[in-house]
């Protein structure tokens, strides 16, 4: 909902040039539909009052706005007020330094300015992670280690299941989209199609040719996509592009036919973030 809601939105501390734009509504919302603060806001409700306390923090969508907007403006006074911002829009600020440098402080005097960590510094060992691993309930091939360390991951290279799903596939960020916005614009859609990437060797032993139409499927689901012969993949890794639309009978047979990678990921979560794992697939493909 975009054009149907204010929002408060930053640059995220990216190159010397900050802002912060008070987007405001083209439109109002329309039918039922409501912001995801309010459906989430809604879902700590049923949690019980203690839940909703700490998520909204006894605030509406439009209080944390005006809130996070006050606390702007106290770190930079020039910054316009709320209901000045709401017509211009924007504020600008040029980073006095020229570049901005990701913990300067604490480059400058570690021990005057230690990071908010258990040990103040630049962790190796993470006493957090080691904290997590002893307490947290994890399945037993979710591993969570306090070091860098490559552990396997489920429905990955070392997986049994690739016995049945021999590929790998992962998913990146497309030019023709910011992940599935802009999808459903013909011109785009022509410049840009939706491929699976396929290294020769692999595409030659299941007999496919740059441009045949494949199938690509797993226990998750199923997908008829156009089949890109490139030695720009590894062997034994595919890829698509994510945020494609998907077209498919969900009642019927489900079959995907827009190149939407979501028919065939997991819906079990990463170990520590609890976020989706995009490049966690494996998968068959062959030729239609």
């Amino acid at each position: 909902m975009p054009t149907e809601q204010e929002d408060l939105i930053s640059h995220e501390s990216a190159g010397n040039m900050g802002y912060v734009i008070l987007a405001q509504p083209a439109t109002s919302a329309k039918f039922e539909r409501q912001p995801i603060y309010w459906m989430l806001s809604e879902v700590a409700k049923r949690l019980g009052p203690d839940v909703y306390q700490t998520f909204t923090e006894g605030r509406s969508q439009h209080e944390w706005i005006k809130y996070l907007h006050a606390k702007t403006k106290e770190r930079n006074p020039e910054m316009p007020d709320y209901e000045e911002m709401k017509t211009t829009g924007i504020f600008k600020k040029k980073c006095p330094e020229e570049h901005y440098v990701a913990f300067r402080a604490f480059r400058e005097d570690p021990q005057a300015n230690p990071l908010k960590t258990p040990s103040g510094k630049i962790e190796i060992y993470s006493e957090r992670l080691a904290k997590i691993a002893d307490t947290w309930e994890l399945k037993k091939d979710e591993i969570i280690h306090p070091l860098p360390a490559y552990t396997p991951g489920f429905d990955g290279w070392d997986d049994p299941l690739r016995k049945t799903y021999p590929l790998q596939l992962t998913g990146f960020h497309y030019k023709a989209r910011t992940h599935s916005s802009y999808g459903n614009i013909d011109v785009l859609q022509q410049a840009c199609p939706q491929e699976v990437w396929i290294n020769p060797i692999d595409a030659q032993a299941r007999g496919i040719r740059h441009g045949d139409t494949v199938r690509v499927f797993n226990n998750n689901g199923e997908m008829l996509i156009a089949a890109k012969v490139t030695p720009r993949i590894l062997p034994g890794v595919t890829a698509i592009g994510q945020g494609a639309w998907l077209k498919a009978d969900m009642f019927g047979d489900r079959v995907d036919h827009g190149g939407s990678i979501n028919i065939l990921t997991s819906h079990r979560p990463s170990p520590l973030a609890k976020g989706n794992p995009s490049h966690s697939n494996l998968v068959q493909i062959e030729k239609v």
